[in-house]
């Protein structure tokens, strides 16, 4: 759950290992359920779910459960235009309120959902796309820097914090 109203995010490229990102972020402290992943389609972590995978069956199988099982570990995961997996109720307020910005992609209203504010969201969300992934972590104001560096040293191209609380997390 958002404490403080205070995340740090960071964008990856497709080929960054996200469990190590991952696994980074616990070692310094952060739980899976105050991390939100959002991946492009084309993520080799989605891939499974939007039919690209070349292998027989019962591989493709073990692979979606085993992916399924890894994504509901966390607060939530996000794959504009395929799914959302959610676990963390802050996050289930942030990404499943109905907005009506039509002019933005699925992608980035659900930036908008986090935090974001509209002209950050729209960017990020058509790096999103290039990029392949951004790692998103609610954090306590002593944690922030560190999670920023912790992003940096893990990979990200772009690694910041966000203020902002995440939208109607207050009313939550």
């Amino acid at each position: 759950m958002v404490t403080s109203g205070t995340a740090a995010y960071g964008m990856y490229s497709r080929n960054v290992a996200l469990p190590e990102v991952v696994g980074a972020l616990n070692k310094a402290g952060f739980p899976n359920e105050d991390i939100c992943m959002v991946l492009s389609p084309a993520h080799p972590d989605a891939e499974v779910f939007n039919g690209t995978v070349s292998a027989d069956v019962s591989t493709v199988s073990t692979i979606s459960a085993r992916t399924i099982g890894w994504f509901s570990e966390f607060g939530a995961v996000v794959i504009p235009t395929v799914g959302v997996f959610i676990r963390s109720s802050a996050f289930f307020q942030a990404l499943l309120d109905e907005q009506s910005f039509p002019s933005l992609s699925r992608g980035s209203r659900t930036l908008l959902g986090l935090g974001f504010s509209q002209d950050d969201a729209k960017r990020l969300g058509n790096r999103l796309t290039d990029i392949g992934a951004m790692v998103y972590v609610n954090c306590h104001d002593s944690k922030r820097s560190g999670a920023v560096e912790l992003l940096r040293s893990t990979g990200a191209h772009e690694a910041s914090i966000l203020t902002q609380q995440l939208h109607n997390a207050a009313a939550a």
